[in-house]
């Protein structure tokens, strides 16, 4: 290659670089100024028992929709069972006890006081058996309101201790989306204004209305604010959406996410 057509090819090349550049820079070009990315965020239900238990039965799987009341699990209730018929025994002898103490005190041969602690001890069995259906109560599990089985946690036959979840649910109106925007945009955000939210394979925008606003910032730079670290600081957005709508988009899904107010 003579000298000539050394310089004919790297001036190619250089203008070849430089259009591939200003395609990337034109693919790359900054999104609208009220534009932002965002992720969608689960704010989860989980279900447990205050007691600890074998599952007895799952009743719900992993994706099924539930309606408030419906049933999601139950643990073995045998300890509670025997503790029953034990506590229905001791009424039954605490029971006939105070009958007798009542006839004998009318006849003049018991005491006050031994009638008084019969009394108390009938009392206390009565109450102790009232308790015992609680425990049956809490054995049996329902869902405290509509939503998704978003997962479950133990399988049937497993031991589950005392307070740990079983089933998560994930109620409509708990289904967000999160955006972060730059402390110079923040302020044209209110309350309840409409907000659209593009997702990725759907042609239309979900439609929702912003609900909060973060009063702090989430990266703040260890530095004295100026005028260019100011453009570091970005404010946490969130916004909500009917229940049908929110059912349609699914937590850690990225999003982009589009402000109306233009105050």
């Amino acid at each position: 290659m003579n000298a000539f057509s050394f310089v004919q090819h790297r001036r190619l090349v250089r203008a070849a670089g430089a259009l591939i550049l200003l395609l990337l820079l034109g693919s790359c070009s900054d999104p609208p100024k009220n534009r932002f990315q965002g992720y969608v965020e689960g704010e989860f239900v989980y279900v447990a028992s205050p007691l600890a238990g074998t599952l007895e039965s799952l009743q719900v799987r992993r994706g099924d929709q539930v309606k408030a009341g419906d049933p999601l699990f139950a643990l073995d209730e045998t300890p509670e069972k025997a503790a029953r018929e034990q506590i229905e025994a001791a009424l039954v002898l605490s029971e006939a006890e105070y009958a007798r103490q009542d006839k004998l005190f009318h006849t003049g041969v018991a005491a006050t006081q031994d009638l008084d602690r019969a009394r108390s001890t009938r009392d206390q069995d009565k109450r102790r058996l009232t308790q015992t259906d609680w425990s049956f109560l809490q054995k049996r599990r329902s869902a405290p309101q509509a939503g998704l089985v978003y997962d479950t946690l133990y399988r049937q036959g497993e031991w589950v201790a005392a307070g740990k979840p079983v089933v998560v649910l994930l109620p409509p109106q708990n289904i967000k989306v999160r955006a972060f925007v730059p402390e110079t945009r923040v302020g044209s955000i209110h309350y309840g204004d409409e907000v659209r939210v593009a997702v990725d394979g759907v042609r239309d925008p979900f439609i929702g209305k912003v609900s909060y606003i973060s009063p702090h910032a989430e990266y703040t730079p260890p530095v004295i604010y100026s005028k260019e670290s100011r453009n570091k600081l970005v404010f946490m957005v969130e916004a909500v959406f009917d229940p049908a709508t929110a059912a349609k988009l699914h937590p850690g899904q990225p999003v982009d996410v589009q402000f109306q107010s233009e105050s």
